[in-house]
């Protein structure tokens, strides 16, 4: 993720009370990919990102568990072509 979608990553976490926190791959670059990790220290901090991103999954789950439903089924436009006999 960039930076924009790193700080919306964030934002989400911080509101479902999902730890993590979410700093660059490289520190030394802010323009290059982002990840959530267990601690803000480069040096002995642990990816996270997939777990993190699960447990939002998992709070939308709790939220809304019924399965949208499928969409519905209703006239089909198409062509009718008139039979020989008429």
């Amino acid at each position: 993720m960039d930076a924009e979608q790193a700080r919306q990553v964030d934002a989400t976490l911080r509101r479902l009370g999902i730890p993590g926190v979410v700093a660059p791959e490289d520190p030394e670059d802010l323009s290059g990919a982002w990840r959530v990790y267990d601690s803000a220290d480069p040096a002995t901090r642990e990816d996270k990102t997939a777990d993190a991103l699960s447990s939002v999954v998992a709070k939308f789950c709790e939220i809304s568990p019924e399965p949208r439903e499928k969409r519905q089924q209703g006239p089909t436009r198409g062509f009718v072509f008139p039979s020989a006999d008429d």
